[in-house]
């Protein structure tokens, strides 16, 4: 069967369907064989998956922001379930009942839904920001980012990892992202104006203080902070006033694999934030 479908096409309004999947997966670089009947199992799962998001949302937050609903409704999960270390694809996971994460290989992993859920709408994205993620993983957080803000980056420091995740975005037409490998303790300061949004997908020790100086005033930081592989973890959201003084807020408890590289090496600097 030949597969010819526009990876532009993806976009439009009912166009995920078993062919554009194969599609895009052959041309992100992980082919997959997949039947109708499998493909469409999965996609049976996801309204339950979706309504699940909306529930937890309005319990924990007072209401779903729709934005971040049509984010997850549009950006298709089970294109990211995949074992890199293996080159095994596994979509057939997307859409669980019981919410996990799910591993990637080398000691990464796709995070549950319903967390990913909460930090994107706790975080505020709006359509002119700009956002960094630090911890691309599976490169779902800031797919589902960039269908709501003007534009996505993110650095992965694993980096067959974060090479072969940044050939996932473009065959789904989300040419607003951009990744890199490379250590998120620095952040990306070669964007000029900063970030109206930075989101830590990794546990950190401290906040490394580039990432505030990279933070926009009006921006929102979201980082894990806690020891490595230890529970006892907290969210923290940091928000930056227009004068440049730094806010923070002690969120919810997560458990997140630790932040590598810099962060493993460095003691915290005097005053540094969490």
């Amino acid at each position: 069967m030949a597969l010819s479908l526009n990876s532009r096409d993806v976009q439009a309004a009912g166009a995920w369907n078993r062919e554009a999947f194969l599609t895009a997966m052959e041309k992100s670089g992980r082919p997959v064989s997949m039947g109708e009947a499998q493909f469409n199992a999965i996609q049976a799962r996801r309204p339950a998956a979706l309504r699940r998001i909306e529930q937890y949302l309005k319990e924990r937050l007072g209401s779903a922001d729709p934005a971040v609903m049509a984010a997850f409704g549009a950006v298709p999960r089970e294109y990211y379930h995949y074992l890199y270390e293996g080159h095994t694809p596994t979509p057939s996971d997307a859409y669980e009942e019981n919410p996990k994460p799910w591993a990637l290989g080398y000691g990464s992993a796709l995070s549950d839904y319903l967390g990913q859920a909460y930090m994107t709408q706790v975080a505020k994205p709006q359509p002119g920001d700009v956002t960094l993620e630090i911890g691309t993983g599976s490169g779902y957080q800031s797919s589902i980012l960039s269908r709501i803000v003007k534009r996505a980056y993110s650095i992965e420091i694993i980096e067959p990892l974060g090479k072969a995740v940044g050939k996932i975005f473009a065959p789904l037409g989300y040419d607003n992202i951009e990744s890199r490998v490379g250590d998120g303790y620095f952040g990306w300061p070669e964007v000029k104006d900063g970030f109206d949004i930075i989101i830590v997908t990794c546990a950190a020790q401290y906040a490394p203080p580039e990432l505030f100086k990279q933070l926009r005033p009006g921006g929102r930081m979201l980082i894990p902070i806690g020891q490595p592989f230890k529970r006892g973890q907290f969210l923290y959201v940091y928000t930056k006033d227009a004068e440049g003084k730094v806010h923070s807020r002690k969120d919810v408890g997560v458990f997140f694999i630790p932040m590598t590289g810099t962060m493993m090496k460095t003691p915290a600097p005097k005053g540094s934030q969490g």
